[in-house]
């Protein structure tokens, strides 16, 4: 089974269209499928992070591959200043998809 990159989110999340972007060029070069799911909490309190009260936050992104769900990565990662680290992300996510 291929594997498919999976972004969950929802119209308001910060970076969301910069993160599907990422997501959408990262699998085309491994050859992977990418879907978005928008605002599909149970997928996310099924597979992704969760806080202690059962909350999860958006963007997330997961790989799914023969049957199973891995979690990549919750928010765009912050750099030495606090600022968004796009590069990271698509880092950690080129990594996903060829492990």
């Amino acid at each position: 089974m291929a594997k498919k990159l999976v972004l969950v989110t929802t119209d308001w999340a910060p970076f969301s269209g910069k993160l599907a972007r990422i997501c959408e060029e990262e699998a085309a070069k491994a050859g992977a499928e990418f879907e978005i799911r928008k605002d599909d909490w149970v997928y996310l309190t099924k597979h992704g992070e969760v806080d202690e009260l059962g909350g999860a936050d958006v963007p997330q992104v997961f790989v799914e591959e023969e049957g199973t769900v891995r979690h990549i990565l919750t928010r765009v990662p912050l750099d030495e200043r606090g600022k968004p680290n796009f590069e990271e992300a698509r880092r950690k996510i080129a990594e996903a998809l060829s492990g």
